[in-house]
């Protein structure tokens, strides 16, 4: 099965797209059957001969190559985008409507318009919706979307100086806590853990297993060990530098790498005092 990988537009996640025999390259445009109905899209990167059941998800069906009415088509619904994003903007004022609009986006034959938002809470937007129905004639549809979706189709730049990795390549958004964070002895300061939406950057996930991992072989914190220095009492891990620090009885402090323990946790012989 020959697949690429296809971005279906700006805040928007791609996809993976079976071509069947149609021989695709970067960069082109292509016409696919998506959950709302038909969309063009950008072909990224191309796999060639490969496994379906190698990649996650759904994987979508070719319908064909664009042609110069599916980009006259494009272009002419991204007209209306903007178009619909002033007057929606214009009519919320109007209706002082405590509504952030993040997003507007026409489907792809001109079917129904989405219009995305975040807002404190439950708002009222019948009558909003109603100058829109007779403004632009057709389907309407305002979807209330949360801050992580928000900074997905916005984008931006992470902490890290980066892409933010919701708005590049995540699917979908991993559950994220503070336990993480703490497991990986991360500073808990929210200005450093929290990500432009304001909530905990989900990177946080992408090493937590393994450090879960790392401490179902280690000794719990305040185990009392036996050392050539005397008898220590293990109060932290540094577990990038794979080293456990023990309190000796006269306050000094001792680093033991954790690959010199033992399996009941006592420092093997060879491992010396500082």
């Amino acid at each position: 099965m020959a697949l690429a990988k296809v971005c279906l537009g700006p805040g928007n996640k791609c996809c993976l797209l079976d071509s069947g025999s149609v021989e695709l390259k970067a960069n082109d445009r292509v016409v696919l059957e998506n959950e709302n109905g038909l969309r063009l899209g950008r072909v990224k990167v191309v796999f060639g001969d490969a496994d379906p059941q190698s990649f996650p998800g759904q994987i979508k069906a070719l319908v064909r190559l664009a042609t110069p009415e599916d980009l006259r088509q494009e272009e002419k619904n991204r007209g209306l985008e903007k178009r619909a994003l002033e007057f929606c903007l214009r009519r919320i004022q109007s209706h002082r409507l405590p509504i952030y609009l993040v997003q507007v986006e026409c489907l792809f034959d001109a079917s129904k318009i989405i219009f995305y938002f975040t807002a404190p809470g439950r708002v009222d937007f019948r009558e909003l919706v109603k100058d829109l129905v007779q403004e632009f004639r057709i389907r309407i549809e305002l979807r209330q979307i949360g801050v992580r979706h928000r900074a997905k189709m916005v984008g931006g730049l992470g902490i890290c100086g980066r892409g933010l990795c919701c708005s590049s390549f995540l699917q979908d958004f991993e559950p994220v806590s503070v336990r993480m964070a703490k497991e990986q002895q991360l500073s808990l300061n929210p200005n450093k853990i929290s990500g432009i939406c304001g909530r905990l950057m989900c990177c946080l996930t992408y090493e937590y297993a393994a450090y879960q991992e790392i401490r179902k072989h280690l000794p719990r914190v305040g185990k009392r060990i036996q050392t050539p220095e005397g008898e220590g009492k293990i109060i932290r891990y540094n577990l990038v530098r794979e080293t456990v620090t023990l309190e000796l009885e006269d306050k000094r402090e001792l680093e033991v790498p954790i690959a010199d323990l033992t399996g009941d946790g006592t420092p093997a012989e060879s491992v010396k005092g500082e």
